[in-house]
């Protein structure tokens, strides 16, 4: 005994018993794809971070290596050299104005010349045509958008979790409601069993209660495999391989919500709403970002380098650039094209933001609607439930005294089981329709156990 005991330790301590609020806390800290979703906001900020860091120019290093004989880039080599000589004119050759019509060799013909180009290097964009403002503008709104996306994708994961909770609870209610009927089965078995014995009912009586009472075994393995489904699909969602039973039904919301109210909620806390927002305010940035085919652009570059024909640093060979420059196209072909599609898409993005705000309305009468209703059969099932438990007491009495026979007994209890697993289902389908109208209105899925 003490053995066994023993062995029943562990079991007991990774055994969990979960409410919906802290499975669904699980599955925020476990689930991975929703921790990869969440990534997309990381990504959306180092955009951000690479817009910004345009203002800043680029600053680089640069070291370039050539070998060439072409007359016209090694004199330029030379020159940046410092050692260029008359010899490299051709001064060998002039022999007086006799020879100015001379091609001096070594300036025609030069031998080839190793060049090692060391420098550092400054490009400042000083006027962008307004194309880095607009850019930083969209990139913090896609930060705002990837926000919202991923509070609308942690809402989906919790009507999934809540689907899955509740399974499992309407399931467990299964198994007890069936483990009732066993009882009753059982008890019919016993009745028909004593009264066969005593010589009032025949023998085709017991069978058929024991036949019934097998059905109802049955029924009951199936109800504890489909537990332990949902409770496999719920550990998925979560992350937590301990989690091995659930407590009451999640409801969330209640039905005599008023509808404007709710509809005026959704418009101003759904995420998906939202992030269609902050979409439109992207395309309409990318409008003004491509409307700089109308400004010059103006930029800087600083450079500091040296030319020498060793790889190494020498003072008396280095030189300074510093330049500007200012361009305007006149003619930019496909920019006016480019500028076009995107307020064309400008335009496309606003009407489809109408639109959805025209569906999220109508949504949310649907999920309001199909809870009252589902609110309303649960008392009309409750009701059912009690008058076939009734009916079953009263049947039962008149079959010990003869009036009934046992297939008539037998069909009521049937219709007392199935007036039981009509009521789980109903407020299954209620939960659910709770959680999808408090999802159609944007707002987290909580509440308390019932």
């Amino acid at each position: 005994m003490k053995k066994i005991l023993l062995g029943l330790i562990p079991a007991l301590i990774l055994a969990k018993t979960v409410s919906y609020d802290e499975a669904l806390n699980e599955a925020f800290n476990n689930n991975n794809e929703l921790k990869a979703k969440k990534l997309n906001i990381e990504i959306a900020k180092q955009d951000l971070k690479k817009a910004k860091m345009f203002n800043f120019g680029r600053l680089y290093f640069q070291e370039t290596f050539s070998r060439t004989n072409n007359a016209l880039y090694v004199f330029g080599n030379k020159l940046g050299q410092r050692r260029a000589t008359f010899l490299d004119f051709g001064a060998n050759e002039f022999t007086g104005s006799s020879a100015l019509g001379v091609a001096p060799k070594n300036l025609n013909y030069p031998a080839f010349v190793d060049n090692f180009n060391t420098k550092i290097a400054y490009d400042l964009p000083i006027f962008t045509g307004f194309k880095i403002k607009y850019a930083k503008k969209i990139a913090a709104l896609q930060v705002k958008a990837q926000k919202f996306k991923y509070q609308r994708d942690k809402n989906k994961l919790a009507i999934e979790v809540l689907k899955a909770y509740n399974g499992a609870v309407a399931a467990k209610y299964f198994i007890e409601a069936l483990k009732s009927a066993k009882k009753t089965t059982t008890s019919f078995v016993k009745m028909t069993q004593d009264m066969y014995n005593q010589g009032v009912i025949v023998k085709s009586d017991v069978l058929s209660a024991e036949a019934r009472d097998s059905e109802v075994d049955a029924k009951l393995i199936e109800a504890k495999n489909r537990y332990k489904l949902a409770l496999a699909y719920l550990r998925f969602l979560t992350g937590n391989n301990e989690i091995d039973d659930v407590r009451g039904f999640k409801v969330i919301i209640s039905p005599e919500s008023d509808l404007k109210k709710l509809q005026q909620e959704a418009l101003q806390n759904r995420n998906d709403i939202r992030y269609m927002k902050a979409n439109v305010d992207t395309m309409k940035n990318k409008v003004k970002m491509d409307k700089n085919i109308y400004y010059p652009t103006i930029g800087a570059h600083l450079e500091y380098g040296q030319n020498n024909k060793n790889p190494e640093l020498n003072r008396n060979k280095d030189y300074y650039l510093l330049s500007a420059q200012l361009t305007y196209n006149f003619l930019n072909p496909g920019a006016k094209e480019e500028l076009q599609k995107s307020k064309i898409l400008s335009s496309q993005t606003a009407l489809y933001y109408k639109q959805m705000q025209n569906g999220i309305k109508m949504q949310v009468e649907q999920k309001l609607l199909n809870l009252q209703a589902k609110t309303e059969i649960i008392q009309a099932k409750l009701k059912n439930r009690d008058l076939a438990e009734n009916v079953l007491h009263q049947y039962k009495t008149m079959y010990k005294n003869g009036i009934i026979n046992i297939s008539r007994l037998l069909l009521k209890q049937a219709e007392k089981q199935k007036a039981d697993a009509e009521l789980i289902k109903a407020k299954y389908d209620q939960a659910i329709a709770a959680a999808e109208l408090e999802l159609a209105i944007g707002k987290r899925i909580k509440g308390e156990d019932k």
